[in-house]
């Protein structure tokens, strides 16, 4: 009898690298865009949707997005037309795909905005993958970030006649070569200026304290990141300062709080300050607009004198050592 059954391909391994996601454009209308899909996961905002997508689509995306598309046109990089985020995540998925070569497929997508999760996916499930990795790259786990991109991954499969298997990256935020890179990354960037630090920031995104109060580990597991990377540095003790940034509204948010805890540092007489962003992958808006250059000013007009940035892992040789150790630690079994 003739095999009429339709041509698939599989047979093949895939890794889907998950970022937050960036604006096509540093644009009033693209930032819109961006902030309305973000701002109405529930992952996000845990309010009902009858009280909040009034709140949102009224006041918020009328006002808030001039004020992002001018912090983002001042990161952007014009000569790609891109956002330093895209960048770097493709990067890091070529890298990826360098490293591993023919024995799997890499493909990059955000979580909002495009590449989205689903051309991802469906990238891959034409490569003939019918085992994929999910991975969501956020060194500490939250249900704000990591799970609602495991969210849409599932969303997704639900749509799939032929459902691929299916492994999710769980949080490295102390794992020894994750603690390692960040050491050897903060060593060289302060080997670069001529003064010492008299505090270290590791500045962490902060999430509404109500979603800590409910079970989400997050404030726990950057504070041992914090702990761990003081270890590795052999640093005195409470010169490594933990903080968390990027709150937002009236309601109260894990703390002490960025900018806040800067502006004391600053009062108290300590006039030499480095800052690090472990929980981000990559360099964004959050790290090069809210760090580098807000969060520099405050430090300034408040006493300080030096003050420096130590970058992201990013698509160095150290950020891709961490990314492909880990992703190979999920591939057990799976790659030969």
């Amino acid at each position: 009898m003739k095999n009429e059954h339709p041509q698939i391909n599989h047979g093949n391994i895939g890794v889907l690298l998950i970022s937050l996601g960036t604006p096509d454009a540093p644009t009033y209308c693209a930032v819109r865009k961006y902030l309305a899909e973000f701002l109405s996961d529930p992952r996000v905002i845990e309010v009902p949707k009858l009280a909040w997508l009034p709140v949102l689509y009224g006041p918020i995306l009328t006002f808030r997005p001039m004020k992002s598309a001018k912090a983002y046109a001042k990161i952007w990089d014009y000569e790609r037309m891109e956002s330093p985020l895209r960048t770097y995540s493709r990067s890091q998925a070529e890298k990826m795909q360098d490293h591993f070569g023919d024995s799997l497929h890499v493909e990059w997508a955000f979580r909002y905005g495009m590449p989205s999760i689903e051309t991802g996916l469906q990238a891959l499930k034409e490569k003939g993958c019918d085992r994929i990795v999910l991975f969501a790259l956020y060194p500490q786990y939250s249900a704000t970030s990591t799970a609602t991109a495991y969210d849409k991954a599932f969303d997704v499969l639900k749509s799939m006649r032929w459902q691929p298997s299916v492994r999710t990256v769980p949080a490295y935020y102390d794992e020894t070569g994750y603690i390692e890179a960040l050491a050897r990354t903060v060593d060289e960037s302060l080997g670069e200026i001529d003064w010492e630090p008299e505090h270290i920031l590791a500045s962490y995104h902060s999430i509404p304290n109500e979603y800590f109060e409910k079970g989400d580990p997050y404030p726990c597991q950057c504070r041992k990141t914090s702990r761990l990377l003081s270890e590795k540095l052999k640093l005195e003790q409470d010169k490594l300062v933990t903080s968390f940034q990027s709150r937002v509204g009236p309601t109260k948010w894990v703390g002490p709080y960025t900018d806040k805890t800067v502006e004391e540092l600053a009062k108290s007489g300590v006039k030499k300050l480095a800052v690090l962003a472990p929980a981000f992958s990559s360099d964004c808006l959050e790290t090069l607009e809210e760090i580098n250059m807000e969060l520099r000013e405050t430090f300034l007009e408040a006493g300080g004198t030096h003050f420096h940035y130590i970058p992201c892992l990013n698509d160095t040789a150290l950020g891709m050592k961490v990314l492909n150790s880990v992703t190979e630690k999920e591939l057990a079994g799976w790659l030969k």
